[in-house]
C-alpha cells in the first residue's frame, strides 16, 4: 500500500483538522444532541483512517504511534471508572455533578432546555472517556490494518520473485 496522489493528500491535509474538530464537537454535545463518546470517537477515528489511505501505513507510522494509542485508551477506560466510583456514596454513576451549582452542575430548568453545555452532570465527563477509549481502540485497529496490508504486500511481492 503507498501513497496515494498529490490530489488525495492535499485534500487530506486540508479536512484532516476539521474531522477531529468535528469529532470532539460530537463527543462534547453528546448530552444535547444525538450522538456522544462513542460516535465521536469514530469520527476522530475515521481521520486517522483518512490518514493512512492517504500516505500509506510506512508514513502514517511516523506520526501516529500505537503506544501513545494504548495509553489514551487506557486513560479512557481509568477515567471512566474513576468518575463511576465518585459518585459510590450514593450508588455507582452517581450523577454527582448535576444541579451542584459547580462545573457542569448548572441549576436545570423545567422545560425544554435551551442547550446550556453546563448542565449535564458527570455525562460529558463520561462522554470524553467514552470517546478517549473509542478513537484510540479504533486507531490501534486502523494501524493494525495498515501492517496487514504492508505485511501482506511483502508477502505477494516475495512470492512474485520466485
Amino acid at each position: 500500500m503507498k501513497e496515494m496522489s498529490k490530489i488525495v493528500r492535499n485534500v487530506t491535509n486540508l479536512v484532516y483538522g476539521f474531522v477531529i474538530i468535528f469529532g470532539y464537537y460530537i463527543i462534547v454535545h453528546g448530552h444535547l444532541t444525538p450522538g456522544g463518546g462513542f460516535q465521536g470517537g469514530a469520527v476522530v477515528a475515521s481521520a486517522f483512517a483518512l490518514l493512512l489511505i492517504s500516505y500509506g501505513p510506512k508514513n502514517t507510522k511516523k506520526y501516529l504511534n500505537q503506544n501513545f494509542f494504548m495509553l489514551l485508551e487506557s486513560v479512557g477506560l481509568t477515567m471512566f471508572i474513576g468518575v463511576a466510583f465518585l459518585g459510590l456514596g450514593i450508588t455507582f454513576f452517581y450523577n454527582f455533578l448535576a444541579n451542584s451549582g459547580g462545573w457542569f452542575g448548572n441549576i436545570v430548568l423545567p422545560g425544554i432546555n435551551p442547550g446550556d453545555m453546563n448542565t449535564a452532570g458527570v455525562l460529558p465527563l463520561m462522554n470524553i472517556a467514552v470517546g478517549l477509549e473509542v478513537f484510540a481502540g479504533l486507531g490501534i485497529i486502523i494501524l493494525l490494518m495498515g501492517d496487514g496490508a504492508e505485511y501482506t504486500k511483502k508477502k505477494e511481492n516475495a512470492e512474485n520473485d520466485k
